[in-house]
């Protein structure tokens, strides 16, 4: 099945990457694929990402978005993540299933980051307000990427991930879509309104990874 991934980080990366490997068919998007082609990370350049993931293609986030069988995954900077789609289309993300992973972090006063929307608002609202045929639905913001994507590195995924958004129908089916990564402990917490709770976690998820040590950890709701 043709996925979108909107980004080009470590996040989009990651989730690209798994999807790869369970046999879907993945095209990132980016704004401009020649640009982030040429691009010289520290780490890896994405154009030698891409010679290890061949089953992944490159494209503009209209062209990644209009691809799309059913899912977009939004992977990229929450502050960005309404300009994403604005180039992805909303012609392109309508009816289809917009799985928001970003957190509305804010930087500008310095680390750790504040959140620029909380409490009476979340991202991932926002992003069904001015997207009303799309389907959203938050997930994975909770955790560190090499976990939303492989979870069984961690107690054998026997850990809590969570899910938000207005339509059931596409909640069930990014919660099939996580148990195939690893999932074992998929929490639906409610409507899109819940995702406020959700993203005010990565306040503490911070603070917790600076008492560890390391961001690969997570919590499960014992119940």
């Amino acid at each position: 099945m043709p996925v979108a991934v909107l980004g080009t980080g470590m996040v989009g990366r990651s989730i690209a990457g798994r999807l790869e490997d369970l046999g879907h068919e993945v095209v990132v998007g980016t704004r401009d694929p020649a640009a982030t082609l040429a691009r010289s990370e520290p780490d890896q350049p994405f154009s030698a990402w891409t010679a290890d993931h061949p089953g992944v293609r490159l494209a503009t986030f209209a062209e990644a978005a209009k691809a799309a069988a059913e899912l977009v995954v939004l992977a990229g900077n929450g502050a960005g993540a309404l300009d994403v789609l604005a180039r992805a289309g909303e012609a392109n993300l309508d009816g289809k299933i917009v799985v928001d992973v970003t957190n509305p972090l804010d930087f500008s006063a310095g680390v750790p980051p504040t959140l620029f929307v909380k409490d009476t608002d979340s991202l991932g609202e926002r992003l069904q307000r001015a997207y009303p045929g799309a389907r959203v639905v938050k997930t994975l913001n909770t955790m560190n990427a090499t976990l939303m994507a492989d979870p069984e590195l961690l107690a054998g995924g026997d850990h809590s991930v969570f899910v938000s958004g207005d339509d059931a129908t596409a909640k069930a089916r990014v919660t099939e879509l996580l148990q195939s990564f690893g999932h074992a402990d998929v929490i639906d917490l409610g409507d899109i309104t819940t995702a406020r709770g959700a993203e005010m976690f990565v306040g503490f998820w911070l603070r917790l990874w600076g008492a560890a040590g390391t961001p690969m950890f997570n919590i499960k709701v014992v119940r």
